[in-house]
């Protein structure tokens, strides 16, 4: 077995690790989190450091694991697969070369000296490296219908009222890419402002709309010509029908909640969805018995475990996190910022957050 670390992917590479994931026997193992495009969206648009590697047995490529190395002064240094990412973490075609994926995974960590290593699984794997994990929160998805009519019967009557609500408001629907996403941006840094969370770069989204044209793009919901509420989708790059389309990114002004704009939308994303093949909606990540987690499951969604494991070189896997408590101030703080400023100041620290 041989086993490469590349920084550098050309489109043969691409295609081969496309092709590797797309054929897997374990479906269930690769998500749409693992396109190995991610890792040059996430280098551009994050100043992150890729290193994909790889294992082949006599040529033939029977593993893969992407990761990217996070790094500032201001939180310290990390890898990880990947960041703003779900489930990217290991794929391999047996136990022997999940071990050797991992122990040259281990020892980029040692070369780069970070802090720890983050493998974003959604069923944890074996390696003595591997030594702590975070698997509090699960991934909410909603088995799709093959038509929205069958959507609309399978909604409870609470929801379906105030989706009706929404109709109301004569809120409109626009669906686009690069054409809409400042309207799309305004939105998101205005919502992250008043969550007390930095923004992400704008060039985020622009590097993912340019580098997954067919699958990725955004829905604006307007009211009286004002963006009021958006999404980002990426429908499954990696499965032509019967993939699972996600939800990475998705906002509402908080002034606007009147309209109900936010349930209007996701009525609309659910059915863009089933309109482009979907079989799956992932709504991404919460806590159980969240606030978050109920919008999810009022949808019909099921919860499904996920596995963040660790190997540690030095700290604490929570120092770092958003809802640590020492942040409680400063989330406070920022709440309080001019948007103009969380747009200024955010992108770079939210890059150095793993």
């Amino acid at each position: 077995m041989q086993i490469q670390i590349h920084e550098q992917l050309d489109e043969t590479l691409i295609a081969e690790i496309r092709s590797y994931l797309q054929g897997h026997a374990d479906a269930d193992a690769v998500s749409s989190d693992h396109d190995p495009r991610w890792m040059s969206v996430l280098k551009n648009a994050l100043d992150h450091r890729t290193f994909v590697i790889i294992a082949r047995d006599e040529n033939q490529l029977v593993g893969y694991l992407p990761l990217e190395l996070v790094s500032s002064r201001l939180f310290g240094r990390f890898l990880v697969s990947l960041p703003y990412l779900n489930l990217a973490g290991l794929v391999a075609d047996d136990e022997t070369t999940k071990e050797a994926l991992l122990d040259e995974a281990s020892d980029l960590a040692r070369v780069h000296d970070v802090q720890y290593m983050e493998l974003r699984h959604g069923e944890g794997v074996t390696h003595d490296n591997l030594t702590q994990q975070r698997d509090e929160k699960v991934r909410m998805v909603l088995d799709l219908p093959t038509d929205s009519d069958a959507l609309w019967s399978n909604l409870k009557a609470k929801v379906r009222n105030q989706i009706r609500k929404g109709d109301k408001f004569d809120l409109s629907m626009h669906w686009g890419g690069l054409d809409i996403v400042d309207d799309f941006y305004n939105v998101f840094a205005i919502n992250m402002r008043d969550l007390g969370t930095p923004v992400y770069p704008r060039n985020l989204f622009t590097e993912i709309l340019r580098t997954f044209p067919e699958t990725a793009e955004l829905g604006i919901v307007r009211h009286e010509g004002q963006a009021i509420a958006g999404a980002l989708l990426i429908h499954d790059p990696l499965r032509t029908s019967g993939g699972i389309t996600q939800v990475p990114s998705a906002s509402t002004l908080r002034q606007f909640n009147h309209t109900n704009a936010n349930m209007w939308m996701y009525h609309h994303l659910l059915c863009r969805a089933i309109e482009r093949g979907a079989g799956r909606f992932d709504f991404g990540r919460s806590s159980e018995d969240s606030g978050t987690y109920r919008f999810k499951k009022q949808w019909g969604a099921l919860p499904i475990p996920t596995v963040w494991q660790y190997h540690v070189r030095r700290g604490d896997i929570n120092a770092v996190r958003p809802d640590s408590p020492k942040y409680k101030r400063r989330i406070e703080t920022w709440q309080k910022l001019p948007v103009w400023v969380t747009r200024l100041v955010g992108p770079s620290i939210v890059r150095g957050i793993p």
